[in-house]
Formats: C-alpha cells, sequence, structure tokens
C-alpha cells in the first residue's frame, strides 16, 4: 500500500484546541469503559492527538494502538460542553497517522465493493462452500479478521431481513416516481456498499416509505461513502469515495440525499456540506400524518446504534414512528454500554474487543425477552448476530422493513 502524508496538523491543533479537558466524556466511553485507563479516553486521545501533530511525541505502535481503539461512536461528542469536534480531529489525526500495518486491507476491498462483495457472498453460502467456509473459520486463529467475517455469514443465501432486491444494481441513478401529486420533493437514496447487499430489503423498505410519503425517489448506485478509508488514514481514497457521491448526487436531480444506513451520514455529510445529506428516519418522521400503519401485536427489541443516536440524532424519531403502529411493544435496549463494538472495521481489526462489547449487549437483547431485534445500523446487526447462540438466536431487521411491511396501502 502506498500512502501519502498528509500535512494537516494545524487543522489537528486547532480542533484540540477546543478541549478544556473537563472529563465529562470519560464516562461515555465506551473504551474506557473497557480499560479505564486515560489513554483510552477522548481525552487522552486529543492530548495524544496534539502531541502528535507538535511532534512532541512519534507515533510509536503503542501510542497509535490507544488511537485505532476508538470507536468512533461520538458519545464523547454528544456530551462535551466545549462542542468539541472529535469525530472531525479523529479523522484528520489518522489522516496524519496513515492506515495501520494490521489493516485487513484485502478484506476490506471486497466490503467496498458491492458487485465482488454479492458474487462472492451468492458463492460462499452454497451448501458445500458454506460448510468448508465454516471449517476454515474454525481453523483460523480468534483474532482473525477473516474469521471473524466468515462467523458473520447467514446460515442460508437470503437477503437480511426480507428477499426483495434493492432497485438499483447499475452504474445510472433510478426513478421511482410516485402517482401521488403535487410531489413533496425529490430525494436521491444512497444505498452504501455492504447495506446494499446485506440490507437491500431495507432500501427497498425506504423507497416505499418515501414514495407514500409524497416523494420522488431515485435510487443512487451501491458503491462506498468512503468511510472506511476516512477512519483507516487513508484520506486520498475517502476524497475519492466523496467525489463520486457528489457526481451521483447531482446526475439524479434530486434536491435532498437521503441513506437508511447511518453509518454512511457523517461521510455523506462531509461530501455535501450544508444539510443536503438526510437521515430517511428523520425525513419520515417529519412527514408522519401521512403515514397509516396497520396494527401488529409484538413485542421487539430496539437496538439504537451510536451513529444513530450521536450522529443522525434520529432516535427519537424512530421511536414516533414506530408509535404509530397500534400494539407493537418497542423494548429499546438500556444506553450502556452505548457501542455494540461493531463500529465499521472495528470488529475486524480488534475482535476481542469488539466481541466484549457484543457480549455485554447481547446479554440486554435476552432479558428483554422478545421476538426480534431491530437495529438501522446493518454493520452492528450483523455483529450482534454473529454472536447469537442457537438458544438465543432471535431474527434481525431494520426497522424501517417492519414501518414498510405494516404500511397501509394508499
Amino acid at each position: 500500500m502506498t500512502f501519502m502524508p498528509v500535512d494537516n496538523r494545524g487543522n489537528i491543533l486547532a480542533l484540540a484546541d477546543q478541549c478544556v479537558m473537563c472529563g465529562l466524556c470519560l464516562p461515555q466511553c465506551p473504551t474506557y469503559l473497557l480499560d479505564a485507563q486515560e489513554a483510552e479516553s477522548p481525552r487522552g486521545r486529543i492530548a495524544m492527538a496534539a502531541a502528535l501533530a507538535k511532534g512532541t511525541v512519534s507515533a510509536t505502535p503503542a501510542l497509535r494502538l490507544h488511537l485505532d481503539h476508538c470507536l468512533g461512536c461520538m458519545s464523547c461528542e454528544k456530551v462535551c460542553p466545549a462542542k468539541v469536534e472529535y469525530g472531525e480531529l479523529l479523522v484528520e489525526t489518522r489522516a496524519l497517522l496513515g492506515p495501520s500495518q494490521e489493516r485487513p486491507d484485502t478484506l476490506i476491498g471486497v466490503l467496498k465493493r458491492p458487485a465482488l462483495y454479492r458474487g462472492l457472498r451468492a458463492v460462499a453460502l452454497i451448501g458445500t462452500v458454506r460448510r468448508g467456509l465454516a471449517r476454515m473459520g474454525g481453523w483460523l486463529p480468534a483474532r482473525s479478521p477473516w474469521r471473524v467475517a466468515l462467523g458473520m455469514l447467514p446460515r442460508r443465501n437470503v437477503v437480511r431481513g426480507g428477499s426483495e432486491p434493492f432497485a438499483s444494481q447499475g452504474s445510472r441513478p433510478s426513478a421511482l416516481l410516485q402517482e401521488q401529486a403535487p410531489a413533496r420533493g425529490h430525494v436521491a437514496l444512497f444505498p452504501g456498499c455492504v447495506a446494499s447487499v446485506e440490507d437491500a430489503a431495507a432500501q427497498v423498505a425506504a423507497q416505499r416509505l418515501l414514495v407514500a410519503a409524497g416523494f420522488t425517489v431515485s435510487a443512487l448506485p451501491a458503491f462506498c461513502c468512503g468511510a472506511m478509508d476516512a477512519h483507516g488514514g487513508i484520506a486520498a481514497g475517502a476524497e475519492t469515495s466523496a467525489e463520486a457521491v457528489r457526481r451521483a448526487y447531482v446526475a439524479s436531480g434530486a434536491t435532498t440525499l437521503v441513506t437508511a444506513t447511518p453509518g454512511c451520514l457523517s461521510t455523506l455529510r462531509r461530501a455535501l456540506p450544508g444539510g443536503v445529506a438526510q437521515d430517511v428516519i428523520s425525513l419520515l418522521a417529519r412527514h408522519a400524518d401521512d403515514l397509516t400503519f396497520r396494527p401488529l401485536t409484538e413485542r421487539v427489541a430496539l437496538h439504537i446504534p451510536c451513529t444513530q443516536t450521536n450522529i443522525a440524532r434520529s432516535d427519537a424519531d424512530l421511536r414516533r414512528l414506530l408509535a404509530r403502529i397500534s400494539g407493537l411493544d418497542v423494548a429499546t435496549l438500556p444506553a450502556q454500554p452505548t457501542c455494540c463494538g461493531a463500529a465499521g472495521t472495528h470488529m475486524l481489526e480488534f475482535p476481542e474487543r469488539a466481541a466484549t462489547l457484543r457480549d455485554m449487549k447481547l446479554r440486554q437483547v435476552t432479558a428483554l425477552a422478545t421476538s426480534r431485534l431491530l437495529s438501522s445500523n446493518v454493520g452492528c446487526r450483523l455483529h450482534l448476530a454473529a454472536g447469537m447462540t442457537p438458544e438465543t438466536a432471535i431474527p434481525d431487521l431494520h426497522p424501517l422493513i417492519l414501518l414498510a411491511e405494516q404500511l397501509e396501502s394508499p
């Protein structure tokens, strides 16, 4: 891998200077919860980033490990009284350091290419191949990212949460024009990379709900938004993806870009500043009076991903939408620990740490005694499902799928 250094030390120092070192972020930090070390806290990482930018410390393996351990959950940013832009600081610092030598580049390269990932996934789920890969996974070391990835394969060839394929598989946007008039607006739906394959049914559900709310929807092509590169220290790759987002958005002719994948939202907002990129759940909640749902008597567990509560900040909007389904008993998982450990590629790079956080979350799921698990982040659901045992396993799905299933046809 070739890495071009990024001279962003001035940006890092300016961002770090916002911190008043009050320590209110520490109780909110999942890695501080795990290790109880200042170096594993936002405050400690801000101090390290500033020291790196000043040149007073060098990027030793031990130092960068503390920075790489950060999940990027943004729970610290949400409670910060000084409004420190910690997410931006983290991305800038990783760009200064460049990618870790331990980064599983080949595996991440597959995940970033939806067509390749879809094809390999289909082959991997052929009965004999699936059984062979399961045996291979058992032979791999516990820390192997490939073992983690193999453990996330479903037991049969299904699209998670449903079987309906996502509408846009080509290279050009496809417009889904509703019959309602006048149209409320024209939105472009960004499917992402992994989510376009594993959460294809959620993309279809989002389209259906948006059309029912009066929107014209253009389904953008499936590709990576650049989040994995941005958080992996590959600034050039992240900018290439951002430019692809801008081109696809302009080509769609839409006035707003929406995503059902909150893990993409922060990166999409960097690519399209000015409030253009929005969470589809928040948009739907603003027009909830135009949506009518059939009753459903069921108790479901609701997992609020970090990206939804701390970045999209649409958790209250989602609860309001689900509350419109009469008879639905929604049991929300407790907030702490806020992160399940998935955190993009973190579960691949630090599987043991990710599994510890996951086990805490799964104990909460089991205690709620529900029939299904709802979560808007497909990475979280893949991670949580891989940790379930045959005795505790319950189906998982994107909450938009449940809403679309119960939607009354006009």
